[in-house]
């Protein structure tokens, strides 16, 4: 007849059953910062001194329509965005 000791499990904790952490990749969920869509075929509405501010810190600038994107374009090469254009017009009315 074989004698269990209750105590044996905690002397060689690395036999018999046992619980494991199972790990998870680490994610970062980083901000959308470009539509991918019509939105880059317009230019928008921005402060002169946010779009300065930007091009100095890197940081995306947000357009009157919600558009957020770091400029790197010549804007007039661009039309002006309708959403951004009719937000303006409703502030200065």
């Amino acid at each position: 007849m074989m004698f269990v000791d209750d105590a044996e499990p905690l002397r060689n904790p690395d036999q018999g059953a046992g619980t494991s952490v199972l790990e998870r990749p680490q994610t970062q969920e980083a901000p959308v910062r470009d539509d991918g869509g019509d939105a880059d075929r317009f230019a928008h509405y921005v402060s002169k001194d946010r779009i300065a501010e930007s091009r100095m810190t890197g940081r995306p600038v947000v357009a009157l329509c919600g558009k957020v994107w770091v400029p790197k374009h010549d804007p007039s090469k661009y039309p002006v965005c309708p959403d951004c254009k009719r937000i303006y017009e409703e502030m200065m009315a």
